[in-house]
């Protein structure tokens, strides 16, 4: 199997970190590829990020259309671009965010998400109303600690997530927590084993349901809104993104 992992940003130090978190859970067999945009921000830490880092996986996604990938996740935790790679894309496309919210549904009755920015708190709480996890998403959390402190998470920060975590439990009376951040996914186990619930890591979630989707041969449905986008001239910058249809 052959599955793609998009980091929306475009730090290289943090698509490879996300590439070993992915590479750590995947299957015997599963080769994982993990690509970043060509453009873009090093980090996604508000709307106008988010917008394009959107755009950065639309570019990867139409780049590997043809490459035979079985399925995709999208690694960041607001989902950018996710509705664009699911039209580009075959398989089955998967945002870190939306595995996460599945997965801690299967073994909680209520989590929170402890993430990087507070400003961007809003980002997740708007993806749990799309998703319909209003009932079991019980606080979204920030740490006001930057993204790019992940790339080399020291024991300070660590603490800082643990502390952060410690918190939204007892004040949500949540039964486990869901890291808001593709940074965050080697720091899982540890805080797993010094919380003692479970705590979800996106990247993992998805690039297990992603294998499994695909070994049921199941793939993104092109019946409606997830149809191929249709050809039309592209201006500026953009123009090779226009030039034909990519499925």
């Amino acid at each position: 199997m052959k599955l793609l992992v998009i980091n929306p940003n475009t730090s290289l130090a943090m698509t490879e970190g996300i590439a070993a978190a992915a590479r750590e859970v995947a299957a015997p067999g599963t080769e994982i590829v993990a690509r970043c945009p060509g453009f873009g921000p090093v980090s996604i830490e508000s709307h106008f990020d988010d917008a394009f880092g959107a755009a950065g996986v639309a570019e990867q996604a139409k780049q590997a259309a043809d490459e035979g990938f079985d399925a995709a996740v999208i690694a960041c935790f607001g989902d950018p671009g996710l509705d664009a790679a699911r039209e580009v894309l075959a398989g089955p496309v998967l945002g870190v965010a939306e595995a996460a919210f599945h997965a801690a549904s299967f073994v909680a009755t209520g989590f929170s998400v402890v993430t990087t920015m507070k400003r961007t708190c809003v980002i997740a709480e708007h993806l749990v109303q799309r998703y319909g996890f209003e009932r079991r998403c019980r606080g979204v959390h920030g740490t006001d600690i930057p993204v790019l402190a992940l790339e080399a998470c020291g024991e300070e920060t660590v603490a800082q997530i643990e502390a952060a975590a410690r918190a939204a439990l007892a004040a949500d009376r949540s039964e486990a927590i869901v890291l808001g951040c593709a940074g965050m996914a080697a720091l899982t186990r540890t805080l797993r084993r010094r919380l003692g619930v479970p705590v979800i890591d996106g990247v993992a979630a998805a690039v297990k349901f992603a294998e499994s989707l695909a070994a049921l041969g199941l793939a993104t449905s092109k019946a409606g809104d997830y149809a191929s986008p249709l050809p039309k001239r592209w201006a500026g910058w953009a123009s090779a993104f226009g030039a034909a249809s990519t499925t």
